[in-house]
């Protein structure tokens, strides 16, 4: 019963993420097995979209076609001999169906229904990463055309997360930027209605014309100018900071720990300041709302355990001149020279006042 049970619940999410896939029609096709023809054409039908997503190699673009080779009298066969080169193909963890044997292996109970979720979860992850484009981040090989190129592949990136905010497709490749910025601008008048009143009111709601695009321009430069500076600054006390927890004996013995902590978190730091003129026209009003330090709601999330901390006395390091008084003299006898006065009487210190 409990064998049953748990294919059953696993038909049921089979058939939950080829619905999500677009893949209708094919409710009790895992229950026939390879003598199916429905069974075979869907698994044909998932090759081929992963083929047609690179996530076939090359060599293997055959095999995924050679699995739709009809109904004839040896379709059956041809799919099962073509079958377990197509999922070494995708690194399948499943033994048993990469094996030679893979009639025997699909004879077993629950079988096909493993083969059709490895399709199905190795087909969402190729859409995913056609939505996410993988950048090469090693330094060795840099992209053509230098800090433009990478400038231009993280527009493109935040693009593709827009589009997939706004519920979009990818365009094609050919598509104008006009033609892109008139659907998003149709789908984002399409959306506003149904967000309450006063929602996403812009923080820069006066137009601007060339010349305020140009003052704009040169002031935003002029700030990440001052920034850079304040940045520098900033991260030579920190370097300055850490560098003084290594000069104890302790520290010594976990100098290497130190670094390893405090490395990753030091090199994600940069004096350069990634805010831009899209940053102030994508500003909403409410982040010109000031809230106080100390108020309630903010030491929610700035409060910890070292604010209950109570320092002790410390001693008193000085630094008030207006209250030291002039230093006292020691005694001394007569000087042989005579001048001065007697000697056990000089009077040093202040005056007093008269009354």
């Amino acid at each position: 019963m409990e064998g049953a049970k748990a294919e059953a619940q696993e038909g049921a999410a089979v058939a939950r993420d080829l619905l999500a896939l677009g893949y209708e029609g094919f409710p009790v096709v895992a229950a026939l097995g390879p003598s199916c023809l429905d069974f075979r054409a869907l698994c044909a039908q998932l090759a081929a979209e992963l083929a047609s997503l690179g996530a076939v190699e090359r060599d293997k673009e055959e095999v995924a076609e050679a699995l739709s080779a009809g109904d004839g009298p040896g379709a059956e066969e041809e799919f099962l001999r073509q079958l377990p080169g197509l999922l070494r193909g995708l690194h399948c963890p499943d033994r048993a169906l990469c094996s030679g044997d893979c009639a025997a292996a699909l004879r077993e109970p629950g079988a096909c229904l493993r083969l059709l979720r490895f399709l199905c979860t190795e087909l969402q992850a190729a859409r995913l990463l056609l939505l996410h484009p993988q950048l090469d981040p090693s330094p060795a090989a840099p992209p053509p055309g230098g800090e433009g190129a990478e400038e231009g592949a993280g527009m493109v990136q935040e693009l593709v997360l827009t589009l997939q905010a706004l519920g979009l497709p990818r365009p094609p490749r050919a598509t104008l930027a006009s033609q892109l910025l008139r659907e998003l601008h149709a789908k984002i008048s399409e959306l506003l209605p149904s967000l309450p009143p006063g929602s996403l009111q812009p923080l820069l709601s006066y137009p601007l014309d060339a010349p305020r695009w140009e003052m704009l321009e040169h002031l935003c430069q002029s700030l990440q100018s001052q920034y850079y500076s304040r940045r520098c600054l900033l991260l030579k006390r920190l370097d300055l900071t850490t560098s003084a927890f290594h000069w104890s004996d302790r520290a010594e013995a976990q100098g290497e720990a130190m670094k390893a902590v405090l490395t990753p978190i030091r090199e994600a730091l940069t004096p350069e300041s990634d805010v831009s003129i899209a940053h102030v026209l994508a500003a909403r009003a409410d982040l010109s709302r000031l809230v106080p330090a100390t108020s309630k709601a903010t030491r929610q999330g700035t409060c910890c355990a070292i604010n209950k901390v109570l320092m002790g006395n410390v001693p008193d390091r000085g630094g008030r001149p207006d209250e030291l008084e002039a230093p006292m003299p020691s005694w001394q006898s007569r000087r042989e020279d005579g001048g001065g006065q007697k000697a056990g009487h000089q009077r040093w210190g202040r005056k007093k006042k008269k009354k």
